[in-house]
């Protein structure tokens, strides 16, 4: 990537006809004027107006403050878990503070075309009642951090969330990274996105803020942690000195290194000026494994360092435990009890020893991120401006910094020196835990890909490789891994739809299609995947990995589907071994 090439991105970028952002904001501020901010069991339990204040008061005593995520197959079995919660808390002596409402990915489009689109785990609010019982049963505190703002609905689902009485609202990483499912408009994500977090900066006097998980959008897709913080600085220059909304920042789940989970911590305050409220302090995901005996020594672990660190350095960040079954599947609500118990069970051990621990190699880690970020800041508005972006114009930033991509963002502005044998071509000061882990992975499997009799049978072969959603980094190391044995590589990355995978196998000749998935979708993708191939009479040979599970509508937790995806053709197993075997057993 050189200067002439970001000069292209921009361009392309600027062509699309925006419309006037003042008009935007003008809406926004009508729409606002309309919201009276709905009650919580929470707020009347608490006798407060909203979550931010009592993040404040939770601030000033010295309270540790709990998170949950809770997600079921439909909204009546999500509450009903809620209530659970909260009653088993009440009986062990514990709180439970908080909730983030896993919902379905299909939230985040319009209503009217959800149900053309394959559920996924979590419910779906589709009702003026649906949305009315939010936060009135139980007296925690539903978060909706997952497609809310960022995508087509967002403003809808603004406005809903605001009436019944959810004050932190997100999730800006999202909109940089993500897609609403089988949606292609862009320009109406980022209208949409824009005016959304300006009515949330017009009732930002009310308590409201703004949620964004650093690590749920490019912050997971970025190599260098310098350049996390950068864009840490970047969102909140977008969201707090252009549309006066209060960004409340969230990170943790894709960092495992206790070091740097508190270094953030202190980072973060450093980058809100002392004024930060965060979220919640999401938990490591990405050490988790299938053995849940295993699972509940690393949740004590980062625990013990998460609750610590808001001992040192309160922010308001919820800490969450993670229940065990974190890289299997969604938990139950009696799995969801057991994690909140260890917890309040590990803040005592920390309270105990927070005094007798040195941070200080956490301030020397906050203190790099501050340095670089501002300088990953500065570079990117300098060379945004150069370019021809208007960096006043929070709609435009919006849109252009979409098209960019993490890849040519992390190239063109880290804060690292550039250097054409380094990967984007530029020295990553501090990896980021999430990298590492894939370089590892990557290191660990190669062996298995080195073999003469692996290459000689996918030699000049051609593999399309993709994922369902998000989670990027299983197709990434796939993607390294297949380009040593001489085979040809269609990338498509994160977020793909059945129609899209369709049209590029019609383009040329694709000897195995190779799917990553993890959002409780499995079958239902798998089935329209195998439909549309149908109707194009392809018979590409299909590998799924991941996750392979299914969201039931009626069911608690995603169920597994591996025979049910044997039974329609595809080639399941959630190991990347058998699935070398699978390539090898299938006639290419």
């Amino acid at each position: 990537m050189n200067e002439q090439r970001l000069d292209a991105v921009i361009k392309k970028a600027l062509e699309t006809q925006l419309p006037e952002v003042e008009t935007l904001l003008n809406e926004a501020n009508e729409i606002a004027k309309g919201i009276t901010i709905g009650r919580t069991a929470f707020f009347d339990y608490w006798d407060v107006s909203s979550e931010a204040e009592f993040k404040i008061r939770s601030i000033k005593e010295g309270r540790i403050m709990y998170h949950a995520h809770i997600g079921m197959g439909n909204w009546q079995l999500t509450e009903e878990a809620l209530a659970f919660v909260h009653q088993e808390a009440t009986n062990n002596g514990i709180t439970v503070d908080r909730a983030g409402l896993c919902l379905d990915r299909r939230m985040g489009l319009p209503q009217n075309i959800r149900a053309n689109i394959p559920a996924e785990t979590g419910p779906l609010l589709e009702t003026f009642n649906d949305w009315n019982r939010i936060g009135k049963r139980t007296p925690i505190q539903p978060h909706m951090g997952d497609f809310m703002i960022g995508f087509p609905a967002s403003t809808t689902n603004t406005i809903n969330a605001l009436k019944a009485g959810v004050t932190t609202i997100g999730n800006l990483s999202q909109f940089f990274a993500h897609e609403a499912p089988g949606w292609h408009d862009q320009v109406t994500t980022a209208i949409e996105t824009t005016k959304s977090i300006a009515i949330l900066g017009a009732l930002k006097n009310k308590g409201v803020m703004f949620h964004s998980y650093l690590e749920d959008g490019y912050g997971a897709l970025f190599f260098d942690c310098t350049t996390v913080a950068g864009w840490a600085y970047l969102e909140k220059y977008i969201v707090e000195d252009l549309l006066n909304a209060k960004l409340s920042h969230c990170i943790g789940g894709l960092t495992s290194d206790p070091i740097k989970r508190s270094g953030w911590v202190f980072a973060l305050d450093e980058i809100h000026e002392q004024e930060c409220i965060g979220s919640m302090f999401y938990g490591d995901t990405i050490s988790y494994t299938r053995n849940f005996d295993v699972n509940r020594g690393l949740v004590s672990e980062y625990l013990l360092w998460d609750i610590m660190t808001q001992l040192k350095c309160p922010t308001g960040h919820a800490v969450l435990p993670l229940p065990v079954t974190e890289a299997v599947r969604a938990p139950s609500k009696e799995e969801i009890v057991e994690a909140q118990i260890l917890g309040h069970r590990i803040e005592e051990t920390a309270r105990r020893l927070v005094d007798h621990v040195d941070f200080s190699s956490s301030h020397i880690f906050a203190r790099k991120m501050v340095k670089h970020g501002k300088q990953v800041f500065k570079n990117a508005l300098h060379g945004l401006k150069e370019a021809g972006v208007d960096i006043k114009n929070p709609l435009q930033l919006l849109y252009v910094l979409k098209q960019m991509g993490p890849a040519v963002f992390e190239e063109m502005f880290g804060a690292g020196a550039l250097d054409k044998t380094e990967v984007r071509n530029r020295e990553i000061l501090i990896p980021t835990d999430i990298f590492e882990q894939s370089k590892a992975c990557y290191k660990d499997n190669l062996p298995m890909f080195s073999t003469k009799e692996i290459k000689n049978s996918v030699k000049d072969k051609c593999f399309l490789i993709a994922s369902t959603d998000v989670h990027e980094h299983a197709v990434m190391v796939l993607k390294w891994l297949l380009s040593n044995t001489g085979a040809e590589i269609i990338y498509m990355g994160a977020e793909c739809n059945p129609e899209e995978i369709v049209e590029q196998v019609k383009k040329k000749k694709i000897d195995a299609i190779l799917i990553s998935t993890h959002n409780g979708m499995a079958l239902d993708y798998a089935n329209m995947l195998k439909e549309k191939m149908a109707a194009q009479n392809l018979d590409t040979p299909v590998l799924f990995g991941g996750v392979l599970n299914q969201k039931i509508p009626n069911k608690e937790i995603p169920v597994d589907v591996t025979k049910e995806l044997i039974k329609i053709g595809f080639y399941p197993s959630n190991r990347l071994g058998h699935q070398v075997q699978n390539l090898m057993k299938i006639k290419l």
